[in-house]
């Protein structure tokens, strides 16, 4: 069980952000354990062969053998991301680590399994080495990470926009008993139902909470002394990752409207970024756009902000002509 204590400040200082640098490290739980991520088995299939290249295998290797089966991770190879932030800079972070800090986060790791070779070659030369390690980040991220970005960048984003809203409609203690299952709200502290037994003062510092695609159970939290802490919790809607939505075969309503304009509305039935609908469709996000535009013009979808992002969704007009178009009336 782990329990973070908040004061009123650390409570104003809840983040949300995407962090690139997450979605690379953790990605490598995947790859050695398929059996756990079955909803990513296009990405994986993908990695492996991206892995097999061995201009490749050489550089990443020292990630590889740092997260491999499931390894605890290093705290300092997860910094926690602040909004916005860029892959580039969580690397210069991670190399700015400090020797003493990559020590301690190495033998934080070893009660449950022993360091492999580079782990021990960087516990006793941190300095030399954690170069090596910054640079498999970036080859991983630019070689199995970067094709996929778009999409998994649409789908952390949107996750973003929802919580924010729960924080700001609910506030902080039902917020994060919606976080995640596993997670409750006592009074000044969030109790997590997990194996980690962390006991951990924020001390006013905040905490960034960054969403994954790549963690499918828990919250995994980096607790460290000297900087933000952070938590990673699983995305919203992982299912719908590697889909792309188009209209039913024979679809009366894209005959009317057009096939591209016809999936939007199929997928506006709950509120929806145009970054995502262009995840979901395979359409470019301009292309979403141009067609948003048309449907706003006829009164078929309605939108609203919710901080710097805009929600589309189907107005009664459109659940006329969808519930038509499903029920075979004389919509064509």
């Amino acid at each position: 069980m782990s329990e973070l204590r908040f004061s009123l400040a650390d409570v104003a200082g809840v983040r949300l952000a995407v962090s690139p640098v997450n979605e690379t490290v953790l990605s490598m739980w995947a790859l050695a354990n398929p059996v756990r991520y079955p909803v990513h088995l296009p990405w994986i299939d993908r990695a492996r062969m991206t892995l097999r290249r061995p201009e490749v295998a050489e550089r990443v290797r020292p990630l590889v053998e740092l997260t491999w089966r499931g390894c605890p991770l290093p705290d300092f190879v997860t910094p926690a991301a602040r909004p916005n932030v860029e892959l580039a800079e969580q690397l210069a972070q991670i190399a700015a680590t400090p020797p003493a800090v990559v020590v301690q986060d190495l033998l934080a790791t070893t009660p449950r399994r022993p360091l492999g070779p580079f782990g021990q070659a960087l516990l006793a030369d941190p300095r030399g080495l954690l170069p090596q390690l910054v640079d498999a980040v970036r080859v991983w991220y630019d070689e199995a990470i970067a094709p996929d970005w778009p999409r998994m960048r649409a789908l952390l984003d949107a996750d973003v926009a929802y919580r924010a809203a729960q924080l700001a409609e609910s506030g902080a203690g039902r917020f994060f008993e919606q976080l995640h299952p596993s997670l409750r709200w006592r009074g000044d502290r969030v109790v997590g139902d997990d194996p980690f037994e962390r006991d951990f003062d924020l001390r006013d510092r905040g905490l960034a909470l960054n969403p994954t695609v790549f963690s499918e159970r828990r919250v995994l939290w980096n607790l460290l002394e000297d900087s933000l802490p952070a938590a990673a919790y699983p995305v919203r809607a992982l299912g719908t990752l590697w889909e792309t939505a188009a209209p039913p075969p024979g679809d009366p309503l894209a005959r009317v409207v057009g096939p591209g304009r016809a999936a939007l509305l199929h997928l506006l039935e709950t509120a929806t970024t145009t970054t995502d609908l262009a995840r979901l469709t395979a359409m470019s996000a301009g292309g979403v756009s141009q067609h948003l535009a048309a449907l706003h013009a006829a009164g078929l979808v309605s939108r609203s902000r919710q901080g710097r992002h805009v929600l589309y969704r189907n107005t009664d007009a459109a659940r006329v002509l969808l519930q038509a178009s499903r029920g075979g009336d004389s919509i064509g």
